[in-house]
């Protein structure tokens, strides 16, 4: 099975639930950016509760998500790894993989799309979810899952509700459809068994 899915950044698990029973990931970069989705925000299981963080993009009006340009406005790369370090630091393999991730926050990345599929095949890496991934083309599809309506805060949360480890479930809970960051951070290489007990729950 192929799914057509948009370029997240540090997608909700919910996207990453779906693409382990896929067979092909097929990226959607032409349809217009619109804002407040997960494009250009994630949101991480702080010490407080659910802690949104947005990239700040260039506005050009109507434009495809393949054409938008990360915006260096509030100094938000310093901003997202200090949130991630102090939300994680204490999780079970924030030390294993905080090197994968803290070049992302000090390299200028221009386009948007570049900057969540380069972190996309890192989570994959280090989760053991490589799957193919092309470009998908509207003339070509045939068959397909479509799961771009996990681009939506609002969507995806039936696909995720069993319970992993979080730093601060005592305190919080549990808090379903966070970034794929805290999974990786909490669980390790046992969040890719997370996924396949999600993805067998829900068929």
């Amino acid at each position: 099975m192929d799914i057509i899915a948009h370029p997240l950044y540090l997608a909700p698990v919910a996207q990453y639930v779906r693409l382990f029973a896929a067979d092909r990931l097929l990226w959607d970069v032409d349809t217009p950016f619109v804002k407040q989705t997960y494009r250009n925000r994630t949101v991480i299981a702080a010490e407080n509760g659910p802690l949104p963080l947005t990239v700040p993009v260039v506005h050009g009006g109507v434009q495809p998500l393949r054409d938008v340009r990360i915006s260096d406005h509030g100094n938000w790369r310093r901003l997202h790894w200090n949130a991630i370090m102090s939300a994680y630091k204490k999780s079970p393999f924030f030390d294993y993989y905080a090197d994968d991730f803290r070049p992302f926050y000090e390299t200028k990345i221009e386009f948007l799309v570049d900057f969540n599929m380069q972190l996309h095949a890192t989570v994959c890496g280090l989760l053991g979810l490589e799957r193919e991934t092309v470009e998908y083309s509207a003339a070509d599809a045939a068959g397909e899952e479509d799961v771009r309506s996990l681009a939506q805060p609002s969507q995806g949360m039936e696909l995720c509700s069993l319970p992993y480890y979080q730093v601060f479930g005592q305190r919080n809970g549990f808090l379903p459809n966070m970034s794929i960051a805290d999974l990786l951070f909490n669980m390790g290489p046992e969040g890719l068994i997370v996924l396949r007990d999600c993805a067998a729950a829900i068929r």
